[in-house]
């Protein structure tokens, strides 16, 4: 059961759930505390949003921008079909580091340059393994989800069972491995 959502670009989620990457790059929005992100929970709905996002991306991941556009819910509907287990959580405070982990993300490089250095100079980076879940949940979109931060409670805990990873076992220790590879490990906060 989980009920803490988190929202990220549709063109994002949809990269997360076909396996075409397995880390999540944040910095903190207008709307964090502080303006500062922190890594709060280890698993989480992935809540796809629809704003910003054609500016940021890789031009390869343009397919994947118009398949998250045609798959769009309709109005005032929030579609839950996909959540996050966090494996690893990394502090990048070198720009040169977030760079290097080009070939795991769709973001562009200019995306990544500016928010590594929005405000204070850094990038959390969340490895994790993402779960299909059979049938999606809807949910209806409250105010309160609204504005720029990460983390949504939502109205009720919503069931986890029988969800299937997108990558496998095998895959993912890989991916892992290349992440830990070009960064440190920092604790879970």
């Amino acid at each position: 059961m989980i009920r803490q959502a988190f929202k990220e670009w549709a063109v994002i989620c949809r990269a997360l759930a076909e396996g075409r990457q397995a880390i999540i790059l944040r910095k903190g929005g207008i709307a964090e505390e502080g303006g500062v992100f922190k890594p709060e929970h280890k698993r989480f709905w992935l809540f796809p949003t629809f704003f910003h996002q054609h500016v940021g991306i890789k031009s390869e991941a343009a397919s994947m921008l118009q398949a998250a556009e045609r798959e769009r819910p309709p109005a005032g509907i929030l579609r839950l079909s996909h959540y996050a287990d966090v494996s690893g959580t990394f502090f990048v405070p070198r720009l040169e580091d977030a760079l290097a982990l080009d070939l795991l993300h769709v973001w562009s490089e200019e995306t990544i340059r500016q928010r590594f250095a929005y405000r204070e100079p850094g990038l959390y980076v969340l490895a994790v393994r993402i779960y299909r879940m059979a049938t999606p949940f809807d949910v209806p979109l409250k105010p309160e989800y609204d504005g720029c931060k990460t983390w949504v409670q939502l109205d009720a805990d919503l069931p986890t069972e029988g969800a299937e990873p997108v990558i496998d076992s095998r895959t993912y220790a890989g991916i892992l491995g290349e992440i830990d590879g070009l960064l440190h490990p920092t604790e879970f906060a």
